[in-house]
């Protein structure tokens, strides 16, 4: 062979080699791409992303009043869609839908066929089962390797799931417009009702909204939305869905729709809020779960309770301050089971203000009953008509200055009854330096107020952070109920998206704070707190007890920060708080806890007609109810005369005007040097003294005397029997 010859020879099979090396490279690269096509999909496949979020619903008595979500969507199974919705959906998007194994070589071609032309990413001719890829795991990005990932993804769903899971996935995972996911809530937004009643014209309709949810809104364009249901009616006719008979009849009905757009009423907002904490506290749900992951949760509240307290809220007149537009209060009502029946926020309270029914407040005097006389009342070592010291004193770890009274004055000594009705301030500061701020915070904790001060002023409710109005509320309902504290609850059951209800962490337990006579001489005392003392504001008819408070601003001399009535009837308990958001010298308020006493018993008269406040409290058997404390005349008038009594001997008679409280005895002393004597204690008006001669002379006086506190009221003038 010559030598030219030999060398084309080794060309050629140089050439075949590398030949047969590429065209096995390439089939074995084909072979790797079409394996990869069709098993890749795993990848970019996962099973959170396969569980679509949706709302979680609040409820009372079974009936929505909101929904939580990051996207509104409410999951349906397929068998609750109508079948003409699932014909619609399939004549219009996807024909041979159940026929294909997740994407159509035919609609493919076209759509590339139309890309090349146009040199860029123009048409989708998605299926049914592609648009489910891109809905649930991609971006709306329009890319020939976003293409292909979706193409990956449909034959993995397509191996992994049947057509009627493929489909439920589709239908619940449209987007509708105006923030609608899925063909429930869609109906719900634009029909009013849900998915399963939807007419035949209202289904069409849905399954040509979602080629452009905006376009063809019937909100936005009912014009341009009647054109869409048409051409879908058309294609159901073409795939013999329906007959044209059938198709000329619903082409002519008119477009009917109903917007229900998303409530815009806030009179619900502030309870959702407090449930949504009670959620994540008690159930360890996290807020974003609760945004996707469909939770049915039941709530205690009373939805009339709850109006009622709104519009009153709204259409209330507030304390008085120096910027008038900004004063806020918020409103807690529990039963006595613990179960919260309604929660105001604020005036005018939307989701994302500062909730205030949740938010610390200094309590001022609503502290003194819990903090104070409910422990010294335990302790024993006192009754409601104990002698507190009343006077102008200094503590160490109190202040700078002395305790001093609303009044501006001090008694010397009252009852604590007196003490409590009257909210004086330096007789609680002294009972609580008595028995101890370690005694005192020991209850404040049994009734769930925990706070890290430990000095006297804890009981007059000046703290560092304070409490918040449902705090207050569950405290005070502990004293409505005989003692026994029941945590209170928005909640009364969680489910999840698959029906299991669900157990809080750990159960809210009861707990005894005070036993049954404190608490019924609490409760006594504070009925006169309102029938005669700093809660005598407004006007209710039934039974009430409770108590003021106001705390005093920091930085304005005179002037108050916040104002409160915390109390309860036989059924309910319930506190009011008003302040401002804000703090500092140009936020104070000008009037006092008789504001939110009012309105509170503005509030019970008006939900007289939807809860049962109650008639008469119920007093506990063997315990006798306690009197109101005795007032001691400031003067007596002492006069005296003589009688002639027989021979030489004569009679005195003492005589005295008697108070108009019959309870009030009066001790007759005869002056001898510098102990007087005791002579007689009597409740009349008038005493006879023994006889005496005729030379003789003796000097008496009369004071008025307490006997349920061993108290002597001031004594009266001197008269002196004399011949």
């Amino acid at each position: 062979m010559k030598r030219e010859e030999y060398k084309q020879l080794r060309k050629r099979r140089i050439r075949f080699r590398n030949t047969f090396i590429g065209a096995g490279a390439f089939l074995f690269l084909a072979a790797m791409a079409l394996l990869a096509l069709m098993f890749g999909g795993a990848l970019f496949v996962s099973e959170e992303e396969l569980t679509l979020d949706t709302a979680s619903t609040v409820m009372v008595d079974g009936q929505e009043i909101e929904q939580i979500y990051s996207v509104n969507r409410t999951l349906v199974e397929l068998e609750e869609v109508p079948e003409f919705l699932q014909q619609a959906f399939v004549a219009t998007e996807d024909s041979r839908f159940y026929e294909h194994s997740g994407i159509d070589p035919r609609g493919i071609a076209r759509a590339l066929y139309r890309d090349i032309i146009a040199w860029e990413k123009v048409e989708g001719a998605s299926t049914i089962t592609q648009q489910v890829a891109k809905n649930l795991f991609f971006s709306n990005e329009k890319s020939w390797m976003r293409k292909t990932k979706e193409v990956m993804v449909a034959l993995y769903l397509e191996r992994t799931f049947t057509k009627e899971e493929i489909l439920e996935f589709y239908v619940n995972s449209i987007y509708f417009g105006e923030g609608t996911y899925g063909v429930e809530a869609a109906s719900e937004r634009y029909f009013g009702t849900s998915v399963s009643e939807i007419t035949q014209s209202q289904a069409a309709l849905l399954a040509g909204m979602p080629k452009a949810p905006n376009s063809y809104s019937p909100v936005n364009d009912p014009e341009a939305a009647k054109d869409r249901r048409d051409v879908v009616l058309m294609r159901m006719e073409d795939e013999s869905y329906i007959t044209a008979d059938q198709q000329e009849t619903l082409v002519n009905e008119t477009l009917t729709f109903e917007e229900n757009p998303q409530p815009e009423e806030t009179w619900s907002n502030a309870y959702v809020n407090a449930v949504v904490d009670e959620v994540v506290d008690r159930y360890g749900i996290s807020r974003e779960a609760l945004k996707t992951e469909g939770y049915q949760i039941e709530t205690n509240m009373n939805p009339e309770a709850q109006q009622i307290a709104y519009d009153t809220m709204q259409n209330a007149s507030y304390a008085s301050g120096s910027v008038e537009e900004e004063v806020e209060g918020a409103f807690v009502l529990t039963d006595q089971e613990g179960k919260v029946t309604a929660l105001i926020g604020g005036k005018s309270y939307e989701h994302g203000d500062r909730n205030h029914a949740l938010s610390k407040h200094q309590p001022g005097s609503v502290m003194k009953p819990l903090a104070v006389y409910g422990p010294a009342l335990m302790s024993g070592q006192f009754t409601p008509y104990s002698m507190l010291k009343d006077e102008e004193q200094s503590y160490e770890g109190y202040g700078d200055r002395a305790p001093s009274n609303v009044s501006g004055g001090y008694e010397g000594q009252v009852t604590m009854y007196q003490a409590l009705v009257e909210s004086k301030n330096a007789p609680a500061v002294w009972l609580f330096d008595q028995i101890g701020v370690e005694e005192g915070k020991t209850y404040l904790e049994k009734l769930g107020l925990y706070t890290e001060d430990d000095g006297l002023s804890i009981a007059l409710g000046g703290l560092s952070e304070g409490f918040t109005p449902m705090e207050i509320t569950g405290a005070y309902q502990a004293i409505g109920n005989g003692g026994e504290r029941r945590p209170l609850q928005t909640i009364a059951t969680v489910t999840d998206r698959d029906g299991e209800e669900l157990e809080p962490k750990e159960q809210a337990e009861s707990i005894e704070v005070f036993d049954e006579e404190t608490a019924f001489q609490l409760r006594e005392m504070m009925e006169t707190v309102v029938s005669e003392g700093t809660a005598t504001s407004g006007s209710y008819g039934g039974p009430l007890a409770g108590k003021t408070g106001t705390a005093g601003h920091p930085t304005v001399e005179g002037q108050n920060r916040d104002v409160w009535f915390a109390g309860f009837t036989p059924n309910y308990t319930m506190s009011m708080w008003m302040g401002y958001e804000a703090s500092g010298e140009d936020y104070y308020l000008t009037d006092s806890s008789s504001v939110p006493t009012a309105l509170s018993k503005q509030l019970m008269t008006n939900l007289e007609g939807v809860i049962d406040p109650g008639e008469e409290f119920t007093d506990p058997e063997g315990v006798e109810s306690l009197e109101q404390p005795i007032e001691l005349p400031d003067s007596t008038e002492l006069q005296g005369s003589l009688d002639l009594g027989g021979w030489s001997v004569f009679q005195g008679t003492l005589e005295w005007e008697a108070a108009e409280d019959d309870r009030i005895l009066y001790r007759l002393y005869r002056k001898r040097g510098d102990e007087p004597e005791l002579i007689a204690e009597k409740q009349g008006t008038s005493h006879k003294v023994q006889a005496f001669g005729l030379l003789g002379s003796r000097t008496y006086f009369v004071v008025p005397y307490d006997p349920a506190t061993d108290r002597e009221g001031e004594r009266s003038n001197e008269v002196t029997l004399s011949w």
